[in-house]
């Protein structure tokens, strides 16, 4: 069956397409590469419900991050506070609800630093443990990094998700949640970790608030889909690819049915720059699985195993198998990166190795397939 295709003439059309599919389902995913317009679409999205009668949607994008603002102290040099935007409804609970005490477990899954929110003057300040021989002490008023400014950001949204989900007062007024790229600095590792905690919060049986999610990254898309989906003609996750034509400027919006029909490829392609890198982690045998059923049930097989190659000395190849079995066993929360052992490394490499040479893929997206080891060949 082809999967269908409606095209909208502009953004607004698009974003009241979304809400009207938003009355039957829960989540809609949408995957989009970077200048696509995803950022402004959630922001169309936000504006659709402010023109209907006021707003709607808490929504965590690009605008996001300009709630918050340094302080450098350019002065003395030794206060550096981030500022938080008091007029944003964003904050709105921020002095009555001990923010503090939601973002900070939700934070230290991430990061190795501390805050404190002064509630008066509208300001955090960060603060790290420094190690000094035996002893340590405690840095106030550090400047943090900008990938840790955009974990603490998401962090603090985070709290205010779960806020909006338990329906707290001062957050009673969302009744859709609209996520647009929150990991767009994150490593795989932290991708996969991010998805799953994320999902774990919207799939909260008590839920009644609607989600829209976008990203360009494929390993995050492919992880919310596998997450959020469930098997059923009540599915409450809807998939789509969404594109622009250049010739029309129209936007394209590509129902992807039962399975995205882009990401096996773009995570193929993941995979094999990490084998030829050689920086391959134990998540990247949960990755080649996924691939390997994906294409299994395409070619019509019921277990993956039929797309591992038979060699003479496991002619039904249950070693690889079962190696792929126990080591893509696991939750995503691999909060810490863990390097394949060697061994498995090569293991790794010959089975994928194996997999494109018996599933022919286009080969500029694989321009040298990676060298074999004496022990592969």
């Amino acid at each position: 069956m082809s999967n269908p295709i409606t095209d909208f003439a502009n953004l607004d059309a698009l974003a009241t397409h979304l809400r009207e599919k938003l009355e039957d389902k829960k989540y809609l995913l949408l995957f989009a590469y970077n200048g696509t317009g995803k950022t402004r679409l959630s922001m169309g999205f936000k504006d659709v419900g402010k023109n209907n009668g006021g707003i709607d949607t808490l929504y965590f994008n690009a605008f996001t991050e300009d709630l918050f603002s340094w302080d450098n102290d350019l002065d003395n040099d030794t206060q550096r506070v981030l500022k938080l935007n008091s007029d944003s409804r964003f904050f709105a609970g921020l002095q009555e609800l001990e923010m503090d005490n939601r973002i900070r477990p939700l934070l230290h899954r991430y990061a190795d630093f501390d805050f404190k929110i002064d509630t008066d003057n509208w300001t955090v300040k960060f603060e790290r443990e420094v190690s000094n021989g035996e002893t340590s002490e405690t840095v106030e008023y550090i400047k943090i990094s900008r990938g840790e400014e955009n974990i603490f950001v998401w962090c603090f949204f985070l709290a205010v998700a779960q806020l909006a989900i338990d329906k707290q007062e001062a957050y009673d007024w969302v009744k859709y949640i609209y996520i647009d790229d929150p990991i767009s600095s994150l490593d795989d590792n932290n991708a996969i970790a991010v998805a799953s905690h994320l999902a774990q919060l919207l799939k909260d049986k008590d839920n009644e608030v609607k989600v829209v999610l976008s990203s360009h990254h494929t390993l995050f898309f492919n992880v919310m889909w596998n997450e959020l989906s469930e098997k059923g003609r009540r599915n409450p996750l809807q998939p789509y690819f969404l594109s622009v034509d250049k010739s029309t400027n129209h936007y394209k919006l590509r129902y992807t049915n039962s399975t995205p029909f882009f990401h096996h490829v773009a995570l193929l392609k993941q995979l094999y720059e990490a084998a030829e890198s050689g920086n391959l982690y134990t998540y990247h045998f949960n990755v080649l699985r996924n691939v390997l059923e994906k294409t299994a049930i395409f070619h019509g097989f019921k277990n993956f195993s039929a797309c591992i190659k038979q060699d003479n000395d496991d002619p039904e190849g249950i070693v690889h198998a079962r190696m792929i079995n126990v080591l893509s066993h696991g939750n995503y929360a691999l909060f810490e990166p863990m390097e394949m052992l060697e061994e498995n490394k090569q293991y790794f490499k010959k089975i994928l190795n194996d997999f494109m040479t018996n599933y022919r893929f286009n080969p500029e997206l694989f321009p040298a397939q990676p060298e074999q080891t004496a022990e592969e060949s």
